[in-house]
């Protein structure tokens, strides 16, 4: 019998405090007062009914916070290994995958600070659990599409360090030979579909890829299973391509699983004051699909929805849509002073750090001791300073290389053998419109 969402087991949390997350954000509609109304009662009255209406709403979607309402597991100082949720392998690939995405952006803090990288350049400490949760799960024949916050996902997805530095250092020996950049990450080797700079552009991408997926499968009886992950913001989430894609991929069964990092904020607007239902989630069920929250603070609790929504679409079942509630511990952008944000709000997020929580809980069930885990962050800040290294000593792109992937047909175009572009040659563009 196929299972769904209503079969998953309860999940023993990570984090630290169960505080709701979303009550973070305390913010109300402004009190009527008889000057701004004037004798107008029938305003007044729609405002107030309006605001009651506005925060009952706020209301529920702190109620339904921190996973699914779910019933947490009794803890014991005694845990045995029966009842642990991962195996001393599992908890240490994802300590490590988690600790090399913290170290790599940290990393890319100070380059960017140093004039090593160019433009925007945008961190994802703290979602850590999310990209770890979700794509460690995944076969190498899988497809990540991700956004312009895409140096993690790339790493989880097994690109090597080393040629995401060089890329963000715009090298020759980065992952798009230096044209690609911070937003623009791609890898058909690892089948990661690329990064993208506008919000909601990657979805369709990810969608087609899906499709993809299943036209092989299923017209083409090739022996394939290939699941697509599309990963967005809280941001994309009013915009059309979500909406058009999520009915697409409901209509047609695809085999992708739509996640969305809710981090709270696009860019400096809050998630509560930007869409008339704050419940991403609950937008699965209008399409048809499983919408189903996760706390994206808790890598076990992402692992665990993240195995049923990739295992629903891998068996044919359809596309789900997951929103997981996490939290930048940084700016926007290393562009941003983050002066937008309360200070609680940080404090209360970073208290909840989720590789301070999957470390208490490798230690707590005897999964790794603390030198395997020194030994482990050891070994990725000498993989971080290596990449580092070895993108500071790559060349820069040739000129050649300027106008490659741009034309099909360069004809009057392209670098010639005297290393001039062709369409300087007036040759070439003699009786031709000058470009």
């Amino acid at each position: 019998m196929a299972s769904s969402f209503s079969t998953i087991k309860t999940i023993q949390p990570l984090c630290f405090s169960t505080t709701t997350t979303r009550s973070q954000d305390k913010s109300t509609l402004p009190t009527t007062n008889s000057s701004f109304f004037g004798s107008n009662n029938n305003l007044r009255k729609s405002f107030n009914s309006f605001s009651s209406s506005t925060n009952r709403i706020r209301s529920t979607v702190v109620a339904v916070s921190d996973v699914v309402k779910e019933k947490k597991l009794k803890t014991s100082a005694a845990s045995t290994s029966s009842n642990l949720l991962i195996t001393k392998e599992e908890g240490l690939v994802l300590y490590e995958d988690m600790v090399l995405g913290r170290v790599f952006e940290d990393m890319c803090a100070q380059m960017y600070y140093r004039g090593k990288m160019f433009g925007f350049v945008h961190l994802y400490n703290g979602q850590e659990a999310v990209s770890t949760g979700f794509i460690k799960l995944l076969k190498k024949e899988d497809c990540v599409v991700s956004t312009y916050r895409d140096h993690v996902h790339a790493l989880s997805k097994g690109v090597p360090a080393r040629a995401v530095m060089s890329e963000l250092f715009a090298k020759k020996t980065g992952i798009c030979r230096g044209q690609g950049g911070s937003m623009h990450m791609f890898s058909k080797e690892h089948n990661l579909l690329g990064g993208f700079a506008f919000i909601g552009e990657g979805i369709p991408v990810a969608t087609g890829a899906a499709f993809t997926s299943k036209y092989r499968r299923e017209v083409l009886k090739e022996d394939c299973d290939e699941v697509t992950l599309a990963f967005f913001g809280d941001g994309t989430c009013n915009n059309g391509q979500f909406f058009e894609c999520l009915n697409m991929a409901q209509l047609w069964k695809l085999p992708i699983v739509f996640v969305v990092e809710n981090n709270l904020w696009a860019i400096g607007m809050s998630h509560l004051r930007a869409t008339s239902d704050p419940a991403i989630y609950k937008k699965g069920p209008a399409f048809g699909m499983p919408g189903v929250l996760v706390d994206g603070m808790d890598v076990l609790k992402v692992r665990e929805v993240a195995k049923e929504a990739i295992g629903r679409a891998r068996r044919g079942e359809g596309p789900s849509l997951i929103e997981c509630e996490t939290y930048r511990f940084r700016g926007h952008s290393l562009a941003d002073p983050d002066e937008l944000r309360d200070a609680g709000e940080k404090d209360h997020y970073g208290a909840r750090d989720p590789i301070v929580a999957l470390k208490k809980y490798v230690l707590e069930n005897n999964l790794a001791s603390e030198a395997d885990l020194k030994a482990i962050d050891k070994k990725i800040e000498e993989l971080v300073e290596e990449a580092v290294e070895f993108a500071d000593a790559s060349p820069y792109p040739s000129r050649e290389q300027l106008l490659e992937n741009v034309f099909a047909d360069p004809k009057g175009f392209g670098i010639g053998p005297d290393g001039k572009y062709r369409c300087e040659d007036p040759k070439f563009t003699q009786g031709t419109a000058q470009v």
